[in-house]
């Protein structure tokens, strides 16, 4: 399979699907992974762990069908100029854009800062432990939110401007952005799903922006090459993502996050105390 053994692929994926929905940092879990299974950080290793997420994402869309091709036919007030209406109309898409710029402007501009942060576990295991510690209190600080969950232009603005912190490896996507939500007075389900939704166009630009980059520096053989561990990484990826999806919402509804908080802040300890007693973490 090139660049990695079937094993070390369907491993991989499995983390990206078990992870990329629960507020736990998939990117920080794929890099520890990678490290453990003794993968080398190729230019294909680094796109296949973003181009994998396609099947993660495609996994919302199948459980959000019904959400995610619906116009808006709620009617308006005579006199609505028309692109008020065509905004009405699109509601939902319209939402899902103004999330998505803020990342989408950051992640282009600090792309190769990004990729450089990536080959650091030392900046995963922190940002693990910091991100824990503050789980613990998101409950406290902002309780189950409002029954207000009508997600408008504001707060779909500030939770874009809350995933741009995820670009930090460790830090989280889902992590953020379902913060950013309950901190715009949502309940935890209403600000978990927008987060699982804005994934999409999201993750979905970060797969296409990374196959442009290694197809623009000539890397169309190495796709070749590894086409099936693509393929199969992604199909793992979707099932896995599915089943995650399901159990988090159900749980998260119930209780909150601190059981995320208490994992994340064991994980990075662990790592944390591997490093500084200079071990590795790849296997013997």
């Amino acid at each position: 399979m090139g660049d990695m053994n079937l094993l070390q692929v369907v491993i991989i994926a499995i983390v990206e699907g078990l992870t990329e929905f629960l507020p736990v940092s998939s990117t920080g879990h794929m890099i520890i992974a990678q490290n453990v299974l003794g993968v080398e950080s190729t230019d294909f290793v680094k796109a296949f762990t973003f181009i994998i997420q396609f099947g993660a994402i495609l996994s919302v869309v199948v459980l959000y069908w019904k959400r995610f091709f619906r116009l808006n036919r709620e009617p308006l007030p005579e006199g609505t100029p028309a692109l008020r209406r065509l905004l009405h109309r699109f509601d939902f898409y319209w939402k899902l854009l103004v999330a998505f710029i803020p990342a989408a402007v950051l992640g282009l501009l600090f792309s190769d800062m990004i990729d450089a942060m990536l080959e650091s576990v030392m900046v995963v295991a922190i940002m693990l432990v910091v991100g824990g510690v503050f789980m613990l209190f998101c409950d406290r600080l902002f309780g189950n939110g409002s029954e207000n969950t009508k997600m408008t232009e504001r707060r779909a603005l500030m939770v874009g401007l809350f995933q741009c912190i995820s670009m930090i490896p460790g830090v989280s996507r889902s992590m953020a952005t379902i913060v950013g939500g309950m901190a715009q007075k949502l309940t935890r389900k209403a600000a978990a799903e927008f987060s699982f939704f804005l994934a999409v166009p999201t993750m979905f630009a970060a797969t296409v922006y990374k196959v442009y980059k290694l197809l623009s520096d000539g890397g169309t053989e190495i796709l070749m090459d590894n086409l099936a561990a693509l393929v199969v990484g992604n199909v793992v990826a979707f099932v896995v993502a599915m089943l995650a999806i399901k159990f988090f919402i159900s749980y998260v509804t119930k209780y909150g996050f601190k059981a995320f908080g208490w994992y994340r802040i064991i994980v990075g300890l662990a790592i944390l105390a591997l490093l500084f007693t200079g071990h590795t973490l790849e296997m013997a």
